[in-house]
């Protein structure tokens, strides 16, 4: 799939409303939970803004060739991935517990694995679409719970888009300017962003439980 993917990007790599069309489409069915890793759209776009950037590396079909500008790739990645998140987040707003209760669900997410998202969502709560956000296999169902459990929509769009900001487009121009190479350090970098997120929501739960306890032996 991800050969597939990455071939398809440079088949149009000069016709760039098709690559942003494909983004998003790509995008879309990603977030539905089929198996296409969000990373490899997002680098496979980073790749098409390299070769734009460096055209004496990647000489273009003729000259002048339209090629697709590294900001742009970066904003459709980053509002394909909002909306995309979006959608999924209203569906589990509207038909949550139908969906994440059914035969086909339980098929790909088993009961105990569903009972630990919907464990997660609670006790994280507004931090939750944003610590989903970085965890690829449970993003969609996390997500899903995150609409059905009731998280205003406001806090989803707040925490999941400053973690798709964090990851998205940064990456998408770091490979546009950097090429492939740059990679491994904004992987180390996103396991950073998520130390420092679950500290975070650590520290606040923490800090709500013993201002809860002086509360109760308050005379």
């Amino acid at each position: 799939m991800e050969q597939y993917v990455h071939e398809l990007f440079m088949t149009y790599t000069y016709q760039p409303y098709v690559v942003y069309a494909a983004i998003f489409g790509f995008m879309f069915i990603c977030s539905l939970g089929v198996p296409i890793p969000e990373e490899i759209i997002i680098v496979s776009a980073g790749f098409i803004g390299h070769m734009s950037l460096f055209p004496e590396d990647y000489p273009p079909p003729y000259p002048g060739a339209p090629h697709a500008n590294p900001y742009t790739l970066a904003l459709v990645c980053f509002f394909s991935v909002i909306l995309t998140d979006l959608v999924v987040f209203s569906i589990g707003k509207h038909f949550g517990t139908k969906i994440l209760n059914s035969q086909r669900m339980a098929k790909y997410f088993p009961p105990e694995k569903m009972l630990k998202i919907r464990n997660w969502a609670k006790k994280y709560k507004f931090y939750a679409p944003g610590i989903f956000r970085f965890l690829p296999g449970l993003r969609f169902p996390g997500h899903m719970m995150c609409g059905a459990l009731g998280v205003p929509l406001w806090a989803f769009l707040l925490t999941d888009g400053t973690a798709a900001l964090l990851s998205v487009p940064t990456q998408v121009l770091l490979v546009s300017f950097y090429g492939k190479d740059i990679l491994m350090k904004f992987r180390e970098f996103k396991i950073v962003v998520l130390a420092l997120i679950v500290i975070f929501v650590a520290v606040h739960f923490i800090r709500r439980y013993l201002n809860n306890r002086k509360s109760a032996v308050a005379p």
